[in-house]
């Protein structure tokens, strides 16, 4: 998959995600919410209906002792009781079973009685309902039906006035939509951090996905391009020995001389190639054991002593006891690496200096050249596979840099080049000592510069 469809997944995931999130938020703050409006509301309508009904009840009572048994039809009038302060703020009205006023509150307000809820109990029960008067007054009004001694009936009708819980429960709305809205808007925002958090492992793992492959695809161009040149050589090779059949071999004796020369280059090629193939693919295993970098140093500096004269390069190896845990076979492969890349880069008649030192804990491995140098601009590149520079010597394969640090990651240690003020290159090796000693801290360049 190309990495924008890998982004354009990503981000769509982390989007769902986050839209997940919010939907289960919002859920919630609106069942939550309207708990708490109904809860609310309930309350204060169960509190109001209670004193509304105790009022009622109560001056019926009252009206009933004042009467006794005389009929409904005494002279009517208003009502101011004992239970004002109990009942402030609210309104009575009592008529008889033929509609006439039996008593009624000083003040009532505009609206009051209202019919609908006398009819409603006209064959008994009580009846609650919320109303909006004329002049838009809030009232909730409780009527019931009530009977005298001797039989008579008449009704009752109380009512509060409920501006002020209504404007409450506006208020209380307000606050829950206004406070569920920003926390919605938190759920959001919470809900794609932390899903770009959750998606941190994926992302990474597209990530060396892709790297991977472009790895691949860089190998695969680059090995394609280091083949077709000893393959043409080759190829070409044998057509001049076609060419050339009946001829003895002491004729044809340089397009066997190409032919083994980079068949030699092939081989090395493709052994590197399957070593960085297994070491991706984690299959190589290191088989660690004590050794010393100074033995496995000169072993390797000695075998390479034969190039070197070839070449007009003297190669000293200086090296002192360093006791390290590795690969016997892989230091080794490392020592040879950087030799031999700095005799393919020292001029004839020049030195190749090999140095070895334990210093503040780690095992140090130097190799110098005096050669024309590495260009700045060349060093962070170094490592690469494939990569080779401009002015690099025919015959390498791009690869032996980026084994060596292969095998130093493997290690536990770092390697990395500069260039010497006095001219040529200087690579070198940390590894971590089997046996730290006690000595003076070097300089901040030490461990690049054996001379610090």
């Amino acid at each position: 998959m190309p990495p924008e469809d890998d982004a354009r997944l990503l981000r769509r995931t982390r989007l769902r995600l986050m839209a997940v999130s919010g939907a289960v938020t919002l859920v919630l703050l609106l069942l939550l919410g309207f708990a708490v409006y109904t809860a609310t509301a309930n309350a204060y309508q169960n509190d109001s209906v209670t004193r509304l009904r105790d009022y009622a009840d109560s001056q019926a009572q009252h009206f009933a002792r004042v009467i006794g048994l005389a009929p409904p039809s005494r002279q009517p009038g208003n009502v101011q009781y004992e239970f004002a302060d109990e009942f402030a703020g609210l309104f009575i009205y009592g008529v008889d079973s033929t509609g006439t006023p039996l008593f009624w509150s000083d003040v009532l307000p505009p609206g009051m009685p209202v019919q609908q809820g006398l009819n409603a109990v006209a064959k008994g029960g009580t009846d609650v309902r919320d109303v909006t008067t004329t002049r838009n007054v809030q009232l909730r009004v409780f009527s019931e039906q009530e009977t005298l001694p001797g039989g008579a009936t008449y009704f009752v009708q109380t009512a509060a006035n409920r501006s002020d819980e209504v404007n409450l429960l506006n208020l209380l709305r307000t606050v829950l939509l206004a406070g569920g809205a920003l926390a919605f808007l938190a759920a959001l925002g919470a809900g794609y951090l932390y899903a770009g958090r959750a998606l941190v492992p994926i992302r990474a793992s597209i990530d060396r996905r892709q790297a991977a492959l472009q790895r691949q695809r860089e190998f695969t161009a680059n090995a394609s391009h280091e083949l077709r040149t000893p393959l043409t050589v080759i190829r070409a090779s044998v057509e001049d020995l076609r060419r050339n059949s009946r001829s003895r071999v002491a004729d044809v004796g340089d397009a066997l001389d190409d032919m083994d020369a980079e068949v030699r280059h092939l081989t090395a090629l493709v052994e590197d190639m399957l070593l960085l193939a297994r070491t991706d693919s984690g299959v190589v295993q290191l088989d660690r054991t004590p050794l010393d970098l100074a033995d496995i140093t000169v072993e390797a500096t000695s075998t390479l002593a034969a190039l070197g004269q070839e070449r007009g390069v003297s190669v000293v190896a200086d090296p002192l006891p360093t006791p390290v845990l590795g690969d016997p076979l892989r230091l080794r492969q490392l020592v040879t690496i950087l030799v031999d890349n700095a005799i393919r880069h020292s001029p004839s008649g020049s030195e190749v200096a090999v140095r070895v030192r334990p210093a503040n804990g780690a095992a140090f491995l130097w190799v110098e050249d005096q050669g024309h140098g590495i260009k700045s601009e060349d060093l962070p590149r170094l490592f690469e596979r494939f990569w080779r520079a401009d002015n690099a010597p025919a015959g390498g394969t791009g690869l032996g840099l980026s084994i060596a640090r292969w095998v130093v990651e493997q290690h536990g240690g770092t390697i990395g080049a500069e260039n010497r003020t006095e001219g040529g290159a200087r690579f070198w090796v940390r590894l971590p000592l089997l046996v730290p000693k006690a000595q003076t801290a070097p300089g901040p360049d030490a461990w690049a510069n054996p001379d610090a």
